[in-house]
């Protein structure tokens, strides 16, 4: 059974990410489990950068092979923004409610009330030995000024799947199955396993 520390301490991400690996022969958990560790400096300029990031930096201070993810959104009339700093759009810590009214004003600045959009993720683990793996995955919607439903986090009320249902409407497995951070997961999914699985034929 491998250890990984999920390094992040999102609540939602790791709820996600803690599904879609059931089925493998890891135990996973959570970067609180470790106290309070410094935040890593995310200075890199795409969500790969700062994924790779986030795991080599948590890996060396748990000592502990990592999971870490960098996703954001990305959207059309803000030329690709927030982007890798969707998390920050609003200022340092800032809170999803400030982030979103920011994004709607920008928008709004724009002459627009609503503007295609895309959410991107990029897996990276990163194991003691140095070994690291990555993987990708993105969701195509809509940003409309209209919040609609209590699920999810970040900016998953305005990001319309549809024209009448944003990603906070939908269930986790409906979530998983359509989203970003989904796509991502199993296919970080199938090459942890086919990792594993070579590590575990290695001469000890």
């Amino acid at each position: 059974m491998k250890t990984i520390v999920i390094a992040t301490k999102n609540k939602g991400k790791i709820r996600e990410m803690t599904q879609a690996f059931e089925g493998l022969p890891v135990k996973l958990i959570p970067l609180s489990d470790f106290g309070d560790l410094p935040d890593a400096v995310e200075d890199g300029t795409t969500f790969e950068a700062n994924a790779k990031i986030k795991a080599l930096f948590y890996m060396k201070e748990t000592k502990t092979a990592c999971l870490a993810d960098d996703s954001g959104l990305e959207v059309d009339a803000l030329g690709g923004g927030p982007g890798v700093y969707s998390a920050r759009f609003a200022g340092e810590h800032a809170t999803d409610d400030a982030n979103n009214e920011k994004l709607l004003a920008e928008i709004g600045k724009k002459g627009l009330d609503a503007s295609p959009a895309a959410y991107r993720c990029v897996l990276a683990f990163a194991d003691t030995d140095g070994a690291t793996l990555t993987a990708e995955g993105s969701c195509a919607g809509v940003i409309r000024p209209e919040a609609r439903g209590n699920g999810g986090f970040g900016y998953d009320p305005y990001f319309y799947i549809d024209e009448n249902k944003t990603m906070a409407e939908l269930t986790l497995n409906e979530k998983d199955a359509i989203s970003h951070r989904g796509k991502a997961l199993r296919e970080m999914a199938k090459q942890l396993s086919f990792y594993l699985a070579k590590k575990d034929e290695r001469p000890s």
